[in-house]
């Protein structure tokens, strides 16, 4: 992706879909039930943004597993990432949300997650 300026706590697609295929991660979704209905990676954890405080614990990678954040197009997955990061617990103080979001992942990562739209009351498949 040229022209990204990622923060600290950024990670690109590819870069992310290469680490969660190599088990060097785990991906926690944190979008709504309805989203993830829709479309998912498969093997990531969902934990909706509204209940990440609450339900954290749920979020246990493996030793040395890096915790890779993803939203619909990296919005809320960068707040929750950033939220993890604050909660105290050691395997979350380096989670990093993935930029561009599953949006971006279908684009640059795995054509074969479907993208999708989102708007009040409307939820669907584009391709």
């Amino acid at each position: 992706m040229s022209g990204a300026r990622l923060r600290p706590e950024e990670i690109l697609p590819k870069d992310a879909a290469a680490l969660a295929a190599s088990g060097g991660a785990l991906i926690v979704d944190v979008r709504t039930r309805p989203e993830w209905d829709l479309v998912h990676i498969p093997g990531s954890v969902h934990v909706p943004l509204d209940e990440l405080e609450a339900r954290h614990d749920e979020i246990e990678p493996r030793p040395g597993q890096e915790v890779l954040v993803l939203c619909h197009h990296g919005r809320r997955s960068l707040v929750a990432a950033l939220a993890l990061r604050n909660i105290g617990r050691d395997e979350l103080r380096t989670a990093k949300s993935i930029f561009g979001g599953i949006e971006l992942w279908s684009r640059e990562a795995d054509p074969a997650v479907p993208r999708y739209e989102r708007g009040p009351g409307v939820l669907r498949i584009v391709r």
